[in-house]
């Protein structure tokens, strides 16, 4: 994964854009986890990276996400929070698609 994607994404060192995909990923991580976007959870991490220009061993690869990863932890995180699945269209699928 490119910093500059995760920079055109809308996680900036300024915080995510408004209008962003990034703030709409916000808000469906905020609505399914009953309405906020948890500490070290996908978005919280995604802007941490995104803040620091630090995307390049994060795990999202162009042959998937490698086990043992940050991206590993995210889509286990987003996981969970979906009973058990990753939801197509949710931030990891996004996040890796990017």
């Amino acid at each position: 994964m490119a910093d500059d994607n995760v920079r055109k994404a809308g996680f900036t060192s300024s915080g995510i854009s408004g209008g962003s995909l990034a703030s709409s990923l916000m808000s469906k991580e905020a609505k399914a986890s009953g309405g906020s976007v948890h500490s070290g959870g996908p978005t919280a991490t995604l802007q941490k990276m995104g803040s620091k220009g630090s995307t390049n061993s994060s795990g999202f690869t162009s042959s998937g996400i490698s086990r043992g990863s940050q991206a590993a932890q995210m889509m286990s995180q987003e996981s969970k929070s979906h009973g058990g699945v990753t939801p197509r269209g949710g931030t990891t699928a996004t996040v890796q698609s990017i």
